[in-house]
């Protein structure tokens, strides 16, 4: 890496200049992408693997930003609209809306995947293959070559050469991953075109009379479902085909993230539950979208982190950040089937919150014993069997022990302890 920041280039170069700079070295031809620097950091939900990213050097995001701009704009008119992930005007929620909506129509039997190391192993001919059927403009395709082929600075400092994938956290790496597996969007949205078997209701009908299954696809990067209005062995099949689609592409369906379920038995996707289910106290079944237990474990493992017993953090900055985890979390989730969980989760962080205070200020809750041992109390006396009257009859041959730490706040007979009752809680 060249060891530019952003504030380096604001104080030495200026913002107007680094722009001017880099478009005169992008006209005359020598702009060159240095390899991205590798980073590991482990992936959500407390799997203990790890997900790779590559970070570009300023230079090198500011040229992606430019590119993506030029080529998003002509790609976004072919891209099917089965994709959510990383594209202008949608999300995840999108993906699930559509999950819920075929899955209420007799779409019962789902393909669920996930594409192994997708971002890693995509092919960089079929990447550029499909560039360059909308993109003619060979300085733009030698830039986009270009950043395929920089490489990576592993964390050792060790210099390695992408032969495949495009690096994780680049700016224009999901769009490339995208226009790469818009192969499979197309192979399976084709019959929904128009004039296709799938084109129309009656049409669809028409396979179902016959025997032939129906689908409906929903992508979101490299994790997908394929619902089937059919059978099992329908989909199953389907699975064979999606699999000789991404070998074209050198990507392939892991046995271990990849699973033909049933809706009534339910399955995980984006981080919701998606389950058909019998209304309770009815006979009626609806599909139902709950919270994976996944994001439930990993919310709660950020707010057992900010919230240690020994935590010396202000407390300003950990109500702040509580506030901030727990308020993006629930709106990613407000659409699911969710209020128990939310219950649960303000529960959760109020006590984890109250033990921290109890901690750091030696706080005594009403009706539990204090921690630490009074010496005002009652001592039983020593093991020689004599008894407690004895003891508090100050007889002198009963000595009564004395504690070998004493409380120094008890010793004070004006003083009041301070319960949970009488300070109000910062959470409420």
């Amino acid at each position: 890496m060249d060891g530019i920041t952003a504030a380096w280039v604001e104080q030495e170069v200026g913002v107007p200049g680094f722009p001017e700079d880099l478009r005169a070295v992008l006209k005359d031809g020598s702009f060159r992408p240095l390899p991205v620097r590798e980073r590991l950091i482990p992936k959500p939900g407390g799997s203990g693997k790890l997900r790779k990213l590559g970070i570009p050097r300023i230079a090198d995001r500011v040229v992606q930003a430019a590119l993506k701009l030029v080529l998003e704009p002509i790609f976004e008119a072919d891209v099917e609209p089965c994709s959510y992930g990383f594209r202008p005007m949608r999300r995840a929620q999108d993906a699930i809306a559509e999950i819920h909506f075929y899955g209420t129509r007799g779409y019962e039997w789902v393909l669920d995947a996930d594409i192994e190391a997708a971002f890693d192993n995509c092919s960089h001919s079929a990447v550029m293959d499909r560039v360059r059927t909308r993109v003619k403009d060979k300085r733009v395709l030698a830039l986009v070559k270009a950043f395929l082929k920089a490489g990576v600075l592993t964390e050792l400092g060790e210099h390695r050469d992408t032969l495949t994938g495009t690096p994780q956290g680049g700016i224009v790496s999901p769009l490339i991953f995208n226009i790469a597996l818009s192969v499979l969007d197309e192979h399976l949205m084709a019959p929904w075109k128009p004039g296709g078997a799938m084109s129309t209701e009656g049409r669809r009908a028409a396979r179902r009379h016959k025997g032939l299954p129906n689908w409906r696809f929903a992508r979101y990067a490299d994790d997908f479902a394929v619902l089937i209005d059919g059978t099992r062995q329908d989909t199953e099949a389907l699975r064979e085909q999606i699999a000789d689609v991404l070998a074209t592409l050198g990507l392939r369906l892991p046995e271990s993230k990849t699973r033909v379920t049933h809706l009534s038995e339910g399955f995980p996707f984006l981080g919701f539950r998606i389950q058909r289910r019998r209304k309770r106290g009815t006979d009626k079944w609806y599909v139902y979208t709950f919270i994976d237990d996944r994001p439930i474990r990993s919310v709660k493992a950020k707010i057992r982190a900010l919230t240690r017993r020994t935590s010396q953090l202000d407390l300003g900055y950990v109500l702040t950040r509580l506030n901030q985890v727990m308020h993006g979390w629930a709106h990613y989730f407000r659409h699911a089937v969710a209020k128990n969980v939310f219950a649960m989760l303000d529960n959760f962080a109020w006590w984890r919150v109250i033990r921290m205070l109890r901690q750091r200020h030696r706080w005594e809750m009403e009706g539990r014993p204090p921690p630490v041992h009074r010496p005002h109390r009652a001592v039983a006396a020593d093991h020689g069997g004599r008894d407690r009257d004895a003891a508090d009859r100050g007889d002198p041959g009963h000595p009564v022990p004395l504690p070998r730490h004493q409380d120094p706040q008890s010793l004070d007979p004006d003083s009041s302890n301070l319960t949970a009752g009488t300070a109000e809680s910062p959470l409420r």
